[in-house]
């Protein structure tokens, strides 16, 4: 856990926001995998962990404003449960650490909360069942008629959204051991392996530095399935590979990193050419990262460049400008240009995107495909943490689509494309913190250049 005040001056700043009432914060349980005491990996929510900063199960904790006061309902370990998970510190101990000095048993939340009725509590959006159907108890509301408190969204967005310095040390840690989990991957792949010796390897390596996964990594040779989480091919020389993938510090703090590289020591002709297209966009959209900047002008910029590189490949053609207002780019880069990072990896998605990344004078835009997927659109804050990772990718299925239904032919190449819908998909991604006088990259770098990659590639271990 952090040091205690910064617990309580976080829910002191939260709890100025309102006027009244009780502010509900509700812990996640341990998930059965298939029988209840054979659980998945428990992780505690992430607004939980920030306001309270206890990673134990079946807990809530409520900032009661008219009372001026936090209790923390939670239950101490019970003799059985010690007999199998051995004596640990004790729940009080934990409170103490967050600086909360009420603490009732989990029983009492129910009679807590009927004080001043169901109108009174500000909640967050649930997301895991167990909490829906525990909110609904609490509420005596069916879940499809919950309505969480968009003020209270609106004020965890914002603060959570200002990374402080020691949020921003723990990220650091994270991208550093990504950083070396990446460059393992890099030099370990060669022609014969399976795309699950490389996730295996670096999930080994991120485990010996007190760290884990921070979201179910992306390691395949079929990159352009965006969120490719099959991990049994065989690699080959030739090949593609696409490793997104990042870390979780025992804090919860997330990095997020991709970097495409070849299976054997060198990309083909066409593949570099590709690469740098994206390593070019990716550049552009670097240089426009400032307090103030809107980040959807900036994913439009580096669709601009993507579209660039494309007409001179001779995938794309006409006016650059024109095929992005178009959207005829989608094709090829059908997702955003980033998100912001924190406690989550994509962080606080749980809280409604249109909260966290936009406002309300300039809406998410939830139709135009490509734009639709773009988490961050607002603009950009100091202490602000993101990702920025563009991509181009051939996805067969796609293609087919937009060519029977005859979209775009004023900017796409068909002839030429469908000669190379084999080829997959290329990200490049790092993770950066916004500044008053611009932006720095977060932690150590990671070779993104083709003679850097190849670099590593020709010192890998044998």
């Amino acid at each position: 856990m952090f040091n205690t005040n910064i617990y309580i001056t976080r829910r002191n700043e939260l709890t100025t926001k309102f006027t009244s009432g009780k502010v509900l914060l509700l812990g996640n349980i341990e998930n059965p995998i298939n029988f209840e005491h054979n659980t998945y990996p428990f992780r505690q929510d992430s607004s939980f962990l920030y306001y309270i900063g206890i990673k134990s199960p079946r807990l809530a904790a409520v900032l009661d404003i008219d009372l001026g006061e936090t209790v923390l309902f939670g239950d101490e370990m019970t003799i059985d449960e010690i007999v199998w998970m051995g004596q640990q510190q004790t729940l009080a101990e934990k409170a103490a650490l967050s600086g909360i000095h009420k603490l009732l048993p989990f029983e009492q939340l129910f009679d807590y909360l009927k004080k001043g009725g169901k109108n009174s509590i500000h909640y967050l959006p649930p997301y895991q069942s167990h909490n829906k159907l525990l909110l609904g108890k609490l509420l005596n509301c069916p879940v499809e008629q919950f309505q969480p408190s968009i003020a209270l969204i609106q004020a965890v967005a914002a603060q959570r959204s200002i990374k402080s310095e020691e949020e921003i040390i723990e990220l650091e840690k994270a991208v550093d051991v990504a950083v070396d989990m990446h460059r393992l991957a890099i030099q370990m792949t060669k022609p014969g392996l399976y795309e699950y010796q490389i996730s295996n390897a670096m999930q080994h390596f991120a485990q010996d530095q007190g760290m884990s996964f921070s979201y179910p990594p992306i390691v395949t040779k079929r990159g352009e399935i965006l969120h490719n989480h099959m991990q049994f091919h065989q690699v080959h020389e030739g090949d593609l590979l696409l490793n997104d993938s990042g870390v979780e510090t025992s804090l919860g703090y997330a990095s997020d990193l991709t970097r495409s590289f070849p299976v054997g020591r060198r990309f083909t002709s066409l593949q570099e050419e590709i690469y740098q297209i994206v390593l070019h966009a990716f550049k552009s959209a670097e240089r426009l990262l400032t307090v103030g900047a809107r980040f959807k002008d900036i994913h439009l910029k580096a669709c601009e460049a993507l579209v660039e590189g494309l007409i001179q490949v001779g995938f794309m053609k006409g006016n650059v400008q024109d095929a992005v207002v178009n959207h005829a780019h989608a094709l090829f880069f059908q997702c955003g240009l980033g998100h912001l990072i924190g406690l989550d990896v994509h962080d606080m998605e749980d809280l409604g995107e249109q909260y966290v990344g936009y406002t309300e004078t300039e809406p998410k835009d939830t139709k135009t495909f490509g734009l639709k997927s773009l988490r961050l659109g607002k603009q950009l804050e100091a202490g602000n943490a993101l990702t920025v990772e563009p991509g181009i990718y051939l996805i067969p299925e796609l293609t087919q689509l937009w060519e029977q239904q005859n979209l775009h032919r004023d900017f796409v190449n068909y002839d030429f494309l469908k000669k190379h819908l084999k080829f997959g998909g290329i990200r490049i991604e790092d993770n950066y913190i916004i500044q008053e006088n611009g932006a720095r990259r977060m932690g150590k770098y990671l070779e993104r250049e083709v003679n850097e990659i190849y670099q590593l590639k020709d010192n890998a271990p044998n």
